[in-house]
């Protein structure tokens, strides 16, 4: 089994396996009869926990369940979770149909909600059954099985298995006509069709059977024929058995979401928000509501949109742990045990940390989520000024300074690609050291290093540095080049700014010029849409004639718009695309000295000079 592999003991039994990750912590597997299964979910025994969302099944699938049911094939285990640990008070609610109320589990289903909940109510239940067709659409349906077709070793089984609307008529041409009726009980004999939703239960399957046989006047061959459709589909449906794993009361929440990632790789994953909701929701308080109000709120601008409920979660475990002054941690564990009083004791805060947070990407230009290097950096650094409102710190420039510093070291280090939790909490308390301390210098900034060539490397916004260089070019007041305005955030969202080639890239191609060098972030600027289209695919010196001799700017002031851009001026008009590339990847690496605090070494090295044609210094 490929769950918890590294589960150190395996205790092998006939009749079942016991998995212990720890002393107190067991899981144990047996088959339980379907009967079984069915009566504890009605009555209340078997319930789902409050993080289980509804289930999602459509008629077809629903269809080829049943069928592999009736011919003995195995579905799959259930995962169970033993109710009970005072340390896990997960809400709970029955399953779709089942009439329990008021009833406390003995046991949650982590793991197939799905099949568990088609089966109940399309084999169990009385009432028809709520699903969907396969393009969404909400249906309810009855189930049938075609007792002549069941029998045939000919037909696949799913064909014999019958989807019937509640009013129990198929009908075609709007409605005027009807195909098939089963809205009787003689229908139902008439046309050898058995109604699924009994066949678990002995006593009406019996009465069924009398009257089918007496609508049919006891006839021999109906007789024989029953008793075969009884033997080979009825006994061994009533008699099918579905292991179900059981994870004893004792198990941590910690392990209870990695086991459900882990078995329910085919369903609706777990996330740790999930989680949490049902563990506040049994201290009557609504997580899932509390995040839709503050999402709507405060989170859905183009910047904080990209936060999702768990990056909150994480951010207050982290702020949560660091204001407590003990050890600062934001794991899965951690925060699957921060408490409902920390919660509420920091989102507030937090919440306007984020706010705070959004406000500074903005000054360092930064104005969307597809344009922001690391979402993952988006939680410490929303933290660091949920800390620092206290006497508003935030708002002070050399503090301020600090954090945008210690930002463009981990954009240009690259340092959130993994491991982020770990580096959260090495930023957070070391940036909060070293606003207290010159000499504490935080991890990511130590640490942070670009390498020259790397801006060859840097093709697309895929990757950080490459969006951070980007930022840059706009927050050194880069101009459009025929209208002169600075690209802020206003122009940015009205005038539909992109990322376009300086050297056009038909151009290029036609040059046949190194596509690592024509393709690079070298070669990029922010450009609005229409100054694109004006561009086209010529040389510069042509396109930039262009704009002049159309009388949209003069010479000497679109050469001032080309600087704001770190463009060469004079490379650009005489086509000079090697010289462009060299002085313009020179200021660009100025630009990262100077937003990292940090010189970049090996401007001058063998690697830099084969691979740009020169030095960088």
């Amino acid at each position: 089994m490929k769950l918890w592999m590294h589960i150190e003991n395996i205790v092998c039994n006939p009749k079942y396996i016991y998995y212990r990750k720890h002393e107190g912590t067991v899981m144990q597997t047996n088959d339980r009869q379907i009967t079984d299964l069915m009566k504890s979910i009605d009555n209340g025994t078997t319930q789902l926990p409050d993080f289980q969302r509804g289930w999602v099944w459509d008629d077809n699938r629903i269809r080829a369940l049943i069928a592999s049911i009736t011919n003995n094939f195995p579905v799959g285990a259930a995962m169970f979770l033993e109710y009970g640990n005072t340390n896990i008070r997960f809400k709970y609610r029955v399953i779709e149909g089942s009439p329990a109320k008021d009833i406390a589990p003995s046991e949650l289903i982590l793991d197939g909600q799905q099949r568990l909940t088609s089966i109940y109510s399309s084999l169990y239940n009385p009432n028809p059954v709520h699903t969907r067709t396969d393009k969404g659409k909400d249906i309810k349906r009855f189930y049938y099985i075609d007792i002549e077709k069941a029998l045939d070793s000919a037909t696949d089984r799913v064909d014999a298995i019958i989807s019937i609307p509640e009013t129990r008529l198929i009908t075609s041409n709007f409605g005027r006509d009807i195909e098939l009726d089963l809205s009787t009980p003689d229908k139902e004999y008439e046309h050898k069709l058995f109604p699924l939703n009994i066949i678990l239960d002995n006593s009406k399957t019996f009465i069924w059977m009398q009257n089918y046989m007496a609508y049919h006047n006891n006839d021999a061959t109906i007789v024989q024929e029953w008793m075969n459709f009884q033997g080979n589909i009825i006994m061994p449906v009533f008699q099918y058995k579905i292991p179900v794993i059981l994870l004893d009361k004792n198990t941590p929440k910690e392990a209870v979401c990695q086991v459900f990632e882990n078995v329910n790789t085919g369903g609706v994953s777990l996330t740790v928000f999930e989680l949490i909701t049902a563990v506040f929701a049994m201290d009557d308080f609504e997580l899932r509501k509390d995040w839709e109000q503050r999402k709507n709120a405060y989170f859905n601008g183009d910047l904080l949109s990209i936060i999702s409920a768990t990056d909150f979660l994480t951010a207050c475990t982290l702020l949560s742990t660091y204001q407590k002054g003990g050890t600062v941690s934001c794991k899965k564990k951690d925060v699957l045990n921060l408490t409902l009083d920390e919660y509420q004791k920091y989102a507030d805060d937090l919440t306007n940390g984020f706010v705070e947070a959004e406000k500074i990407l903005q000054e360092e230009r930064i104005f969307s989520s597809k344009d922001l290097p690391y979402s993952t950096q988006f939680i410490p650094l929303a933290v660091l000024c949920t800390i620092l409102s206290k006497n508003n710190q935030i708002k002070t420039t050399t503090i301020k300074n600090k954090i945008k510093q210690w930002y463009w070291c981990g954009v240009f280090g690259e340092m959130y690609g993994s491991a982020n939790e770990t580096r959260y909490v090495l930023d957070v308390v070391g940036v909060m050291d070293w606003i207290s301390d010159d000499t504490k210098v935080p991890k990511t900034v130590q640490d942070s290093y670009f390498n020259p060539t790397r801006l060859l490397s840097l093709q697309s916004r895929l990757s950080a540095a490459y969006k951070g260089i980007m930022a840059l070019i706009l927050k050194n007041h880069c101009q459009d080049f025929i209208s002169g305005r600075e690209m802020d955030f206003s122009v940015y969202k009205a005038e539909n700014i992109d990322i376009h080639h300086i050297f056009p890239k038909d151009y290029c191609e036609k040059q046949k010029y190194d596509k690592a060098k024509w393709n690079s972030v070298i070669n990029k600027t922010p450009i609005t849409y229409s100054t694109n289209r004006e561009i086209g695919g010529v040389a510069p010196s042509v396109y930039l004639t262009k704009i002049e001799n159309k009388g949209q700017v003069s010479s000497d002031i679109l050469d001032t718009y080309l600087t704001t851009h770190w463009i060469d001026v004079v490379s650009c008009r005489n086509d000079n695309f090697q010289e462009h590339i060299i002085k313009r990847a020179k200021m660009l690496l100025n630009a990262i000295e100077k937003a990292t605090g940090k010189s970049i070494s090996g401007r001058d090295s063998e690697d830099v000079v084969n691979a740009f044609g020169g030095k960088l210094s």
